[in-house]
């Protein structure tokens, strides 16, 4: 067995209520935990999976966070998005059997393997555990639609406003502070997710700053005014 691959169980895991279906019984738990039998450690800077691989497996992150990325035609990395811990990632492998993405541990990361044809095997029997991957796609689809109108109407306060919100709130929902997040990511990483250039990222958290929206000490955020955030955020729905 690789070194780096420990045996789990979803069952007695802190954050199964995220990744896994709630309300299901010993039994049904048990053949979950059969089937996620492996955890995979993917140090900083390490590839879960690379744009092109053959698709076999969803991934639910137990520590650490990750980012996607595809190499634009004239080599830049786009980022794509950002995971963290109690999220599904992988499932862009679904559609063609490879993955379309890179997928990179933006820190020391670790997570559970979900081969995909035994999930979908036991998904005919589960009703709750299908409910649940189609559950996980849609929110997917949601996000991703999300990051199109984003891209395709915000400003640039408006973009990173909604983007720090977005953050602080799925954090909180792992039982993190509201208001403070330290970033996995770079402002250069911010910038090319956000489709913004590196200087503008930067100037915009500045601007968060002197406004006293945000407190910023290297990759350590506080918000000080959520509602500022939401305020800029909806100001560009009140515009159109």
């Amino acid at each position: 067995m690789n070194p780096l691959t420990i045996k789990v169980a979803c069952s007695n895991c802190n954050l199964r209520e995220l990744c896994m279906p709630v309300g299901l019984n010993e039994q049904q738990l048990q053949r979950i935990d059969d089937i996620v039998a492996i955890r995979r450690k993917v140090k900083r800077g390490g590839t879960l999976f690379r744009n092109g691989e053959a698709f076999t497996s969803l991934y639910a992150i137990r520590t650490g966070f990750f980012k996607t990325c595809v190499a634009t035609e004239d080599g830049r990395d786009q980022v794509t998005g950002f995971q963290m811990a109690g999220e599904i990632i992988g499932l862009d492998g679904i559609v063609n059997d490879h993955h379309t993405c890179d997928a990179v541990a933006l820190e020391d990361a670790e997570v559970c393997v979900m081969p995909f044809d035994r999930i979908e095997d036991l998904s005919r029997e589960v009703t709750a555990l299908q409910h649940h991957v189609h559950k996980i796609m849609s929110r997917e689809i949601v996000r991703e639609h999300g990051v199109m109108l984003l891209l395709g109407s915000m400003r640039a306060e408006e973009r990173l406003a909604a983007f720090l919100l977005n953050l602080v709130q799925r954090l909180h929902a792992r039982g993190f502070s509201q208001s403070e997040l330290v970033l996995r990511m770079t402002r250069e990483e911010i910038g090319s997710y956000l489709g913004l250039k590196l200087e503008t990222v930067s100037r915009t958290f500045s601007k968060f700053v002197e406004e006293g929206i945000v407190e910023v000490k290297q990759r350590h955020v506080r918000i000080l005014d959520t509602d500022a955030l939401k305020r800029i955020v909806n100001s560009q729905q009140t515009c159109h």
